[in-house]
This record gives structure tokens, C-alpha cells and sequence, in this order.
């Protein structure tokens, strides 16, 4: 379980440098975004990873005997790309209002990785349904909070947030080679 919870945390740090960019740059009302900001991205960064363990079930019987290795590369590939991604802008800088419509599409792109990542649940020896909740939760808990962090700091966390999360997704996907 507690590979659930290092893979929550991980996934949860797109979502969580995105709040603190929103909250840097929408410092009015941000009881309601940080809440908005937590829905949306909870919501979403806990129903993708479920898609992807579904679908990830049914090719696991093309590719059981190298299950390991494709969740490696795909945690390895999504850990990259959080990587180099903390080293640019983040979209919210171009935002000039913060919509449902634009929270719906930040939900969406952080959590296409989620739905990647959720084939490694396939590997990993917990309930799909907890571990998405686990996930779900998470994601709502730093989503909620990196809203104030931006608010009353900026975005000087924000890139840092992004480059850890990736690391560790990479170290979850070695670990992988090896269940």
C-alpha cells in the first residue's frame, strides 16, 4: 500500500504545481479556487488511472510476461516528461480568468498521465478502486493547498513540485522491473 501512496503523491504534483501557479496568479477569492482547483483536479487524477488499469487488464493478457517492462517505460516516459516540463512555464501563465472550463481543461492534461500510470496498478498488489481513491484524495489535499502556497509565495515551488514528482515516478517504475 505504501507504493499506492508514493504513486498518489507523484501523480498528484502536476496537479499541485498547477494550483500554485493558479494561486499566484488569481490571489482573489482563493477559498473558492482552492476548492474548484481540488474538485476538478481530485476528480480527474483519481477516475484516469482507473481507465488505464481497466484497459491495462485487458492487454495484460497480450503482455503479462512484460507487464514489468511496460509499466517501467511508461512511469519512466511520464517521470521524464514532468522532468523536463519543470524546467519551462507552466500553461496557467498565459490564464488571464480562471473558468470552470479552463479548470476542466487543466484537469484533463494533468491527468492524462494518471491515466499512463494507472496500468502500473495492474502490478501492484492493491484494490484498483482504493488505490484510485487513495490517488483521488491525494491529489485534492495538494491541489487544495498548493492554491494558498502560490497565493502567499508565488510560483517558486511550483517547478520543484514537478521535478520531484517525476523522480519519483521513475523510481516506481525501476522498482517495477522487479515485481
Amino acid at each position: 500500500m505504501i507504493d499506492v501512496l508514493f504513486l498518489a503523491i507523484a501523480l498528484s504534483m502536476d496537479a499541485f504545481a498547477v494550483s500554485i501557479g493558479l494561486g499566484a496568479k488569481q490571489k482573489t477569492d482563493p477559498k473558492t479556487l482552492a476548492l474548484l482547483a481540488a474538485v476538478y483536479f481530485g476528480l480527474f487524477q483519481g477516475l484516469m488511472p482507473l481507465i488505464g488499469y481497466l484497459g491495462g487488464k485487458g492487454l495484460l493478457g497480450w503482455v503479462a510476461e512484460y507487464a514489468p517492462i511496460v509499466a517501467f517505460l511508461l512511469l519512466a516516459l511520464i517521470g521524464g516528461k514532468m522532468i523536463f516540463e519543470s524546467f519551462s512555464e507552466g500553461i496557467e501563465e498565459d490564464l488571464t480568468k480562471v473558468t470552470h472550463r479552463v479548470l476542466l481543461t487543466l484537469a484533463i492534461a494533468t491527468s492524462i498521465d494518471a491515466m499512463a500510470a494507472g496500468f502500473a496498478l495492474t502490478l501492484l498488489n492493491a484494490n484498483p478502486f482504493v488505490a484510485c481513491f487513495i490517488i483521488g484524495i491525494t491529489t485534492f489535499l495538494f491541489s487544495y493547498v498548493g492554491v494558498y502556497i502560490g497565493v502567499k509565495s508565488g510560483t517558486w515551488l511550483e517547478s520543484k513540485a514537478e521535478f520531484i514528482g517525476g523522480v519519483v515516478l521513475i523510481l516506481i517504475g525501476i522498482k517495477m522491473l522487479w515485481v
